[in-house]
């Protein structure tokens, strides 16, 4: 069963990673225009946010926002993308800009609920503009390979290695439009991208 997960997680990998790649290709077409290209449509989904609630891709329908994916237990690059994000929710409140942050968990066996409630506590989520979501585990790689087009896969402790980390993922910010639809992606690691993204975020008005 486990064997058919993980063969089933590396294919979500390699589909996001294609896709990615001839997205970013689009998307260099398009550098140094006024206005970002169409890359995707974010397909409907139905997951769980960090008070239980149930939270649909509608839900978000006319608002702009920024997703990323993390997972609690994470010692690797998570703090990182968690402590970028806290940094992007603090500048659109000093900008005055109204734009949502979405964190979605690849690890919904662990992260359920109280456990991504403590997380967005620890890094200081205000609930009103920053929403953690989790939900079952094929429908969210699925969404996150097929519908956000980028990378996710679980690995063994023997590929894992020094690390320890049994999943890999994406350290992209995602940013989406009011329609659905993603107009860009940035590496949450890299504080230029961040300015960047930051830049979009306010070409969009906010």
């Amino acid at each position: 069963m486990q064997e058919g997960r993980t063969e089933r997680g590396i294919w979500i990998a390699l589909t996001g990673f294609v896709a990615l790649i001839l997205a970013i290709g689009v998307w260099s077409l398009w550098s140094g225009g006024d206005e970002l290209p169409v890359i995707a449509e974010v397909p409907p989904f139905e997951l769980i946010d960090s008070s239980g609630r149930q939270v649909r891709r509608s839900d978000f329908d006319g608002d702009l926002w920024v997703a990323d994916f993390i997972f609690t237990s994470c010692a690797g690059v998570c703090p990182i993308l968690s402590s970028r994000m806290a940094g992007v929710q603090r500048r659109l409140e000093e900008a005055g800009l109204d734009v949502r942050l979405v964190s979605i968990s690849v690890d919904p066996a662990r992260d359920t609920p109280p456990a991504l409630a403590a997380y967005a506590e620890r890094y200081g989520a205000d609930p009103e503009r920053w929403t953690f979501l989790t939900g079952e585990r094929d429908a969210l790689y699925e969404l996150i390979g097929k519908g956000f087009l980028l990378s996710v896969s679980e690995r063994s402790p023997e590929e894992a290695g020094d690390s320890g980390e049994l999943i890999t993922h994406s350290d992209r910010f995602v940013l989406v439009d009011r329609q659905g639809r993603i107009r860009g992606y940035y590496h949450g690691l890299e504080e230029d991208d961040v300015d960047r993204l930051l830049a979009d975020l306010e070409s969009f008005g906010g």
